[in-house]
Protein backbone atom coordinates (compact mmCIF):
# COMPACT_ATOMS: atom_id res chain seq x y z
CA UNK A 1 0.00 0.00 0.00
CA UNK A 2 2.70 2.46 0.82
CA UNK A 3 4.38 1.76 -2.09
CA UNK A 4 1.21 2.44 -4.09
CA UNK A 5 0.78 5.79 -2.58
CA UNK A 6 3.84 6.79 -3.15
CA UNK A 7 3.91 5.73 -6.86
CA UNK A 8 0.73 7.87 -7.24
CA UNK A 9 2.32 10.85 -5.42
CA UNK A 10 5.29 10.57 -8.31
CA UNK A 11 2.71 10.17 -11.08
CA UNK A 12 0.67 13.51 -9.54
CA UNK A 13 4.23 15.48 -9.51
CA UNK A 14 5.23 14.22 -13.01
CA UNK A 15 2.00 15.38 -14.20
CA UNK A 16 1.64 18.69 -12.88
CA UNK A 17 5.69 19.48 -13.54
CA UNK A 18 4.53 18.59 -17.23
CA UNK A 19 1.70 20.98 -17.46
CA UNK A 20 2.93 23.70 -15.28
CA UNK A 21 5.76 24.29 -18.42
CA UNK A 22 3.08 23.98 -21.08
CA UNK A 23 1.01 26.54 -19.55
CA UNK A 24 4.01 28.76 -18.94
CA UNK A 25 4.45 28.38 -22.96
CA UNK A 26 0.82 28.89 -23.83
CA UNK A 27 0.75 31.96 -22.14
CA UNK A 28 3.57 33.13 -24.03
CA UNK A 29 2.05 32.29 -27.16
CA UNK A 30 -1.68 33.94 -26.45
CA UNK A 31 -0.41 37.22 -25.44
CA UNK A 32 2.13 36.84 -28.65
CA UNK A 33 -0.21 35.98 -31.17
CA UNK A 34 -3.27 37.53 -29.75
CA UNK A 35 -1.49 41.23 -30.29
CA UNK A 36 -0.44 40.39 -33.36
CA UNK A 37 -3.27 39.17 -35.01
CA UNK A 38 -5.35 42.24 -33.49
CA UNK A 39 -2.97 44.70 -34.71
CA UNK A 40 -2.47 43.25 -37.83
CA UNK A 41 -5.97 42.33 -37.86
CA UNK A 42 -5.29 38.56 -38.93
CA UNK A 43 -8.08 36.61 -38.11
CA UNK A 44 -6.50 33.12 -38.33
CA UNK A 45 -3.51 34.50 -35.95
CA UNK A 46 -6.44 35.78 -33.36
CA UNK A 47 -8.31 32.02 -33.50
CA UNK A 48 -4.98 30.77 -33.29
CA UNK A 49 -4.41 32.92 -30.26
CA UNK A 50 -7.48 31.53 -28.86
CA UNK A 51 -6.72 28.07 -29.25
CA UNK A 52 -3.41 28.46 -27.46
CA UNK A 53 -5.72 29.94 -24.92
CA UNK A 54 -8.24 27.11 -24.38
CA UNK A 55 -5.11 24.65 -24.53
CA UNK A 56 -3.65 26.49 -21.39
CA UNK A 57 -7.17 26.34 -19.64
CA UNK A 58 -7.65 22.83 -20.55
CA UNK A 59 -3.88 22.15 -19.14
CA UNK A 60 -5.63 23.07 -15.87
CA UNK A 61 -8.65 21.19 -15.55
CA UNK A 62 -6.39 18.25 -16.32
CA UNK A 63 -4.43 18.89 -13.79
CA UNK A 64 -7.36 19.27 -11.46
CA UNK A 65 -8.66 15.89 -12.96
CA UNK A 66 -5.32 14.00 -11.96
CA UNK A 67 -5.44 15.80 -8.50
CA UNK A 68 -8.58 14.06 -7.57
CA UNK A 69 -7.76 10.71 -9.60
CA UNK A 70 -4.56 10.03 -7.05
CA UNK A 71 -6.68 10.42 -4.12
CA UNK A 72 -6.91 7.83 -2.13
CA UNK A 73 -10.17 5.67 -1.77
CA UNK A 74 -12.09 6.36 1.06
CA UNK A 75 -16.33 5.56 2.16
CA UNK A 76 -17.91 6.93 -0.48
CA UNK A 77 -15.60 6.23 -3.26
CA UNK A 78 -14.18 2.64 -2.11
CA UNK A 79 -13.27 1.58 -5.78
CA UNK A 80 -10.90 4.82 -5.85
CA UNK A 81 -11.06 8.13 -7.94
CA UNK A 82 -9.67 7.69 -11.11
CA UNK A 83 -12.92 8.48 -13.34
CA UNK A 84 -12.41 11.71 -12.03
CA UNK A 85 -9.89 12.11 -14.55
CA UNK A 86 -12.36 11.00 -17.38
CA UNK A 87 -14.57 14.23 -15.87
CA UNK A 88 -11.91 16.33 -16.87
CA UNK A 89 -11.28 14.81 -20.33
CA UNK A 90 -14.84 15.17 -20.81
CA UNK A 91 -15.27 18.74 -19.53
CA UNK A 92 -11.84 19.65 -22.11
CA UNK A 93 -13.47 18.39 -25.05
CA UNK A 94 -16.67 20.16 -24.45
CA UNK A 95 -14.90 23.50 -24.01
CA UNK A 96 -12.27 22.37 -27.28
CA UNK A 97 -15.68 21.87 -29.08
CA UNK A 98 -17.21 25.49 -28.42
CA UNK A 99 -13.79 27.20 -28.74
CA UNK A 100 -13.72 25.41 -32.50
CA UNK A 101 -17.50 26.40 -33.12
CA UNK A 102 -16.68 29.67 -32.44
CA UNK A 103 -13.49 30.01 -34.51
CA UNK A 104 -15.26 28.80 -37.51
CA UNK A 105 -18.33 30.95 -37.03
CA UNK A 106 -16.10 33.92 -36.92
CA UNK A 107 -14.34 32.86 -39.87
CA UNK A 108 -17.92 31.93 -42.09
CA UNK A 109 -19.02 35.55 -40.86
CA UNK A 110 -16.65 37.04 -42.11
CA UNK A 111 -16.24 35.13 -45.96
CA UNK A 112 -20.11 35.88 -46.50
CA UNK A 113 -19.87 39.79 -45.49
CA UNK A 114 -17.14 39.41 -48.33
CA UNK A 115 -15.36 42.13 -46.21
CA UNK A 116 -11.95 40.05 -45.21
CA UNK A 117 -10.74 43.11 -43.08
CA UNK A 118 -8.09 45.64 -43.05
CA UNK A 119 -4.62 43.57 -42.72
CA UNK A 120 -1.03 45.23 -41.88
CA UNK A 121 1.56 44.35 -43.58
CA UNK A 122 3.65 45.26 -40.51
CA UNK A 123 2.50 43.21 -38.52
CA UNK A 124 2.60 40.65 -41.34
CA UNK A 125 5.76 38.92 -40.88
CA UNK A 126 5.25 38.80 -37.36
CA UNK A 127 2.51 36.70 -37.72
CA UNK A 128 4.19 34.54 -39.59
CA UNK A 129 6.82 34.17 -37.03
CA UNK A 130 4.46 34.06 -34.32
CA UNK A 131 2.72 31.12 -36.35
CA UNK A 132 6.44 29.00 -37.17
CA UNK A 133 7.14 29.79 -33.18
CA UNK A 134 3.72 28.17 -32.41
CA UNK A 135 4.25 24.70 -34.89
CA UNK A 136 7.77 24.56 -33.07
CA UNK A 137 6.84 24.88 -29.68
CA UNK A 138 4.07 22.81 -29.82
CA UNK A 139 5.13 20.13 -31.38
CA UNK A 140 7.98 19.55 -28.78
CA UNK A 141 5.38 19.86 -26.04
CA UNK A 142 3.34 17.11 -27.98
CA UNK A 143 6.68 15.00 -27.37
CA UNK A 144 7.25 16.14 -23.77
CA UNK A 145 3.80 15.60 -22.48
CA UNK A 146 3.78 12.64 -24.24
CA UNK A 147 6.50 10.79 -22.56
CA UNK A 148 4.74 12.14 -19.53
CA UNK A 149 1.33 10.51 -20.12
CA UNK A 150 2.80 7.39 -21.31
CA UNK A 151 5.56 7.23 -17.61
CA UNK A 152 2.53 7.58 -15.28
CA UNK A 153 -0.53 5.59 -17.51
CA UNK A 154 -2.92 8.86 -17.72
CA UNK A 155 -5.50 9.69 -20.62
CA UNK A 156 -6.05 13.18 -19.68
CA UNK A 157 -2.47 14.05 -19.93
CA UNK A 158 -2.15 11.96 -23.45
CA UNK A 159 -5.38 14.16 -24.36
CA UNK A 160 -3.32 17.17 -23.28
CA UNK A 161 -0.46 15.99 -25.29
CA UNK A 162 -2.50 15.31 -28.57
CA UNK A 163 -4.33 18.91 -28.15
CA UNK A 164 -1.06 20.41 -28.46
CA UNK A 165 -0.33 18.09 -31.51
CA UNK A 166 -3.27 19.45 -33.01
CA UNK A 167 -2.05 22.95 -31.78
CA UNK A 168 0.87 22.82 -33.59
CA UNK A 169 -1.04 21.40 -37.32
CA UNK A 170 -3.26 24.30 -37.22
CA UNK A 171 -0.53 26.53 -36.42
CA UNK A 172 0.29 25.38 -40.36
CA UNK A 173 -3.26 26.29 -41.47
CA UNK A 174 -2.32 30.07 -39.85
CA UNK A 175 0.66 30.28 -41.33
CA UNK A 176 -1.12 29.65 -44.63
CA UNK A 177 -3.56 32.05 -44.14
CA UNK A 178 -1.05 34.92 -43.38
CA UNK A 179 1.30 34.01 -45.77
CA UNK A 180 -1.65 34.17 -48.17
CA UNK A 181 -2.59 37.88 -47.17
CA UNK A 182 0.89 39.23 -47.57
CA UNK A 183 0.61 37.44 -51.56
CA UNK A 184 -2.63 39.29 -51.99
CA UNK A 185 -5.49 36.61 -51.40
CA UNK A 186 -6.74 37.86 -48.44
CA UNK A 187 -9.69 35.56 -48.25
CA UNK A 188 -6.79 33.01 -47.22
CA UNK A 189 -7.63 34.47 -43.75
CA UNK A 190 -11.06 33.30 -42.83
CA UNK A 191 -10.17 30.30 -45.03
CA UNK A 192 -7.76 29.41 -42.50
CA UNK A 193 -9.58 29.98 -39.37
CA UNK A 194 -12.14 27.34 -40.70
CA UNK A 195 -9.75 24.91 -40.89
CA UNK A 196 -8.62 25.39 -37.67
CA UNK A 197 -11.77 25.55 -36.14
CA UNK A 198 -12.84 21.77 -38.17
CA UNK A 199 -9.31 20.69 -36.34
CA UNK A 200 -10.27 22.02 -32.98
CA UNK A 201 -13.95 19.99 -33.13
CA UNK A 202 -12.78 16.86 -34.48
CA UNK A 203 -10.01 16.65 -31.56
CA UNK A 204 -12.55 17.49 -29.06
CA UNK A 205 -15.22 14.76 -30.73
CA UNK A 206 -12.44 12.21 -30.44
CA UNK A 207 -11.37 12.93 -26.55
CA UNK A 208 -15.21 12.78 -26.09
CA UNK A 209 -15.42 9.44 -27.27
CA UNK A 210 -12.57 7.64 -25.85
CA UNK A 211 -13.16 8.65 -22.28
CA UNK A 212 -17.39 7.86 -22.64
CA UNK A 213 -15.79 4.10 -23.17
CA UNK A 214 -13.17 4.44 -20.24
CA UNK A 215 -16.77 5.98 -18.48
CA UNK A 216 -18.96 2.66 -19.16
CA UNK A 217 -17.20 -0.17 -18.22
CA UNK A 218 -16.07 -1.10 -21.40
CA UNK A 219 -13.78 -4.29 -22.23
CA UNK A 220 -10.19 -3.44 -22.66
CA UNK A 221 -8.36 -4.32 -26.46
CA UNK A 222 -8.12 -8.11 -27.30
CA UNK A 223 -4.72 -8.17 -27.60
CA UNK A 224 -4.84 -7.13 -23.56
CA UNK A 225 -6.99 -9.94 -22.70
CA UNK A 226 -4.99 -12.62 -24.67
CA UNK A 227 -2.07 -12.12 -23.06
CA UNK A 228 -3.58 -12.30 -19.85
CA UNK A 229 -5.03 -15.57 -20.86
CA UNK A 230 -1.13 -16.63 -21.62
CA UNK A 231 0.16 -15.78 -17.86
CA UNK A 232 -3.11 -17.03 -16.76
CA UNK A 233 -2.46 -20.15 -18.35
CA UNK A 234 1.51 -20.55 -17.51
CA UNK A 235 0.76 -21.39 -13.91
CA UNK A 236 0.85 -24.24 -12.50
CA UNK A 237 -2.41 -26.15 -12.01
CA UNK A 238 -4.27 -24.13 -13.92
CA UNK A 239 -6.56 -26.15 -16.25
CA UNK A 240 -8.21 -23.91 -18.17
CA UNK A 241 -9.66 -20.65 -18.12
CA UNK A 242 -13.75 -21.17 -17.81
CA UNK A 243 -14.21 -16.84 -18.08
CA UNK A 244 -12.16 -13.91 -18.33
CA UNK A 245 -14.04 -10.55 -17.97
CA UNK A 246 -12.58 -6.98 -18.32
CA UNK A 247 -13.68 -3.62 -17.56
CA UNK A 248 -11.96 -0.20 -17.92
CA UNK A 249 -12.38 2.12 -15.05
CA UNK A 250 -10.55 5.62 -15.84
CA UNK A 251 -6.84 4.45 -16.64
CA UNK A 252 -7.06 1.27 -14.78
CA UNK A 253 -8.17 -2.18 -15.52
CA UNK A 254 -10.28 -4.56 -13.42
CA UNK A 255 -10.25 -8.28 -14.23
CA UNK A 256 -12.71 -11.02 -13.38
CA UNK A 257 -11.61 -14.35 -14.03
CA UNK A 258 -12.60 -18.26 -13.39
CA UNK A 259 -10.28 -20.77 -13.68
CA UNK A 260 -10.55 -24.58 -13.98
CA UNK A 261 -8.74 -26.73 -11.41
CA UNK A 262 -8.48 -30.42 -10.43
CA UNK A 263 -11.21 -31.35 -8.05
CA UNK A 264 -9.26 -33.60 -6.07
CA UNK A 265 -7.33 -30.46 -5.36
CA UNK A 266 -7.77 -29.59 -1.24
CA UNK A 267 -9.05 -26.00 -0.44
CA UNK A 268 -5.65 -25.15 0.45
CA UNK A 269 -3.95 -26.26 -2.81
CA UNK A 270 -6.66 -24.31 -4.78
CA UNK A 271 -6.49 -21.36 -2.99
CA UNK A 272 -3.03 -21.25 -3.91
CA UNK A 273 -3.17 -21.58 -7.24
CA UNK A 274 -5.81 -18.74 -7.14
CA UNK A 275 -3.82 -16.51 -5.36
CA UNK A 276 -0.69 -17.21 -7.53
CA UNK A 277 -2.98 -16.16 -10.79
CA UNK A 278 -3.93 -12.92 -9.15
CA UNK A 279 -0.22 -11.72 -8.40
CA UNK A 280 0.64 -12.61 -11.53
CA UNK A 281 -1.67 -10.76 -13.86
CA UNK A 282 -1.57 -7.76 -11.11
CA UNK A 283 2.15 -7.80 -11.34
CA UNK A 284 2.55 -8.41 -15.21
CA UNK A 285 0.09 -5.74 -16.44
CA UNK A 286 0.86 -2.54 -14.29
CA UNK A 287 -3.07 -0.97 -15.47
CA UNK A 288 -4.76 -3.57 -13.55
CA UNK A 289 -5.71 -2.46 -10.57
CA UNK A 290 -7.61 -5.52 -9.17
CA UNK A 291 -8.18 -9.04 -9.81
CA UNK A 292 -10.56 -11.48 -8.39
CA UNK A 293 -10.23 -14.91 -9.58
CA UNK A 294 -12.73 -17.76 -8.96
CA UNK A 295 -12.07 -21.41 -8.80
CA UNK A 296 -14.14 -24.01 -10.40
CA UNK A 297 -13.36 -27.74 -10.37
CA UNK A 298 -13.07 -29.66 -13.47
CA UNK A 299 -12.34 -33.39 -13.91
CA UNK A 300 -10.16 -32.92 -16.82
CA UNK A 301 -7.11 -31.63 -15.45
CA UNK A 302 -5.19 -32.67 -18.34
CA UNK A 303 -6.77 -30.43 -20.87
CA UNK A 304 -6.02 -26.69 -21.08
CA UNK A 305 -8.46 -24.16 -22.78
CA UNK A 306 -6.06 -21.89 -25.09
CA UNK A 307 -8.25 -20.10 -27.05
Amino acid sequence: MKKSNEKQKSNEQIAIKASLITIAWDIFLTIFKMIVGILGGFVAVVADAVHSLADMLTTIIVMIGVKLANKKADKDHPYGHERFECVAAIILSFILFVTGAGIGWSGIQEITTTHYGEHSMTFGFLALMASVATIIIKEAMYWYKRAAAKKINSSALMADAWHHRIDALTSIGSFIGVLGVILGFDIFDPIAAIVISLFIMKTSIDIFRETIGKMTDRACDEETENQMREVILKQEEVCEIDMLKTRLFGDRIYVDVEIAVDSNLILHEAHKIAHSVHDSIESEFEKVKHCSVYVNPTEKPDKKKRA
